[in-house]
């Protein structure tokens, strides 16, 4: 499996290529403080850091009035999918962001996005028309759209996310997201980075994810640790753990806490 296609972007002051095509297995794992630090020292042998190191993810997930994408995902299906808004940090005028068809099929995930500026992609969302470059991945979205009728803002989800690459093959990628928050309120990434935690402060979501089979060292890391694969989605936990609803929270924000 091959990584079949990128843009060029602007970020953080320079002309980047992103990838907008993803065709790949995704392994998850939820570890702890000491798990993690053990991790850590492996990589330190055997991976490298992303070239933007640490970020902090932000995403806006649309569904339909019913949540019909979510409790369909739920569900555990051979087949489900999903669509949403990505930006690296709260997003501003002028800094790309992403909208992203994510499907999973049998295991194997499949990733097609576009980028533009955040205004463009929500304008495009709620009907307006002409500001995103028509494109083949633009056609995909717009059939998503039409199949599933009104989509609307479900629920931003935000975490901080550390990512490295293995030293000898690019196409395997270990990701650590911690701090996530998640509200199901003020539907709008510009209103910034709080919400309801969804996972245990102090545990962290480790993936894995490569273009084919694992790694032997990845593999032996994960027996020799004993760290094992579960399923776990930030927006279906928030959603089925009631986190989308402000009433009697006690809301999160990565820089503190506040009672709402």
């Amino acid at each position: 499996m091959k990584l079949l296609a990128y843009t060029k972007v602007k970020r953080k002051g320079a002309v980047k290529m992103f990838q907008t095509v993803f065709k790949r297995y995704e392994k998850k794992y939820i570890i702890d403080g000491g798990q993690y630090e053990e991790v850590k020292n492996y990589l330190t042998y055997n991976a490298v850091p992303d070239e933007y190191g640490k970020s902090r993810v932000c995403s806006l997930y649309y569904d339909t009035p019913d949540n019909r994408l979510i409790r369909a995902s739920l569900d555990k299906p051979i087949y489900k999918e999903k669509l949403r808004l990505r930006s690296y940090g709260v997003p501003t005028a002028g800094n790309p962001c992403f909208l992203e068809l994510k499907k999973k099929y049998k295991g194997v995930v499949f990733k097609r996005r576009i980028s533009a500026p955040y205004t463009d992609i929500t304008g495009y969302m709620s009907g307006e028309n002409g500001k995103i470059e028509n494109s083949q991945i633009l056609k995909e979205i717009d059939y998503f759209r039409r199949f599933y009728g009104e989509l609307k803002p479900a629920a931003d989800i935000f975490y901080d996310r550390e990512a490295f690459y293995d030293r000898t093959n690019r196409e395997v990628r270990l990701t650590f997201d911690s701090n996530v928050l998640a509200r199901g309120w003020d539907l709008d990434l510009e209103k910034g980075i709080y919400g309801e935690r969804v996972l245990e402060n102090g545990l962290y979501i480790l993936e894995v994810k490569t273009a084919g089979a694992m790694p032997m060292w990845v593999a032996e890391m994960l027996n020799e640790l004993k760290i094992y694969p579960t399923s776990f989605s930030k927006y279906g936990t928030a959603y089925k753990n009631g986190l989308l609803t402000r009433e009697n929270k006690k809301i999160i924000t990565l820089g503190g806490e506040y009672c709402a």
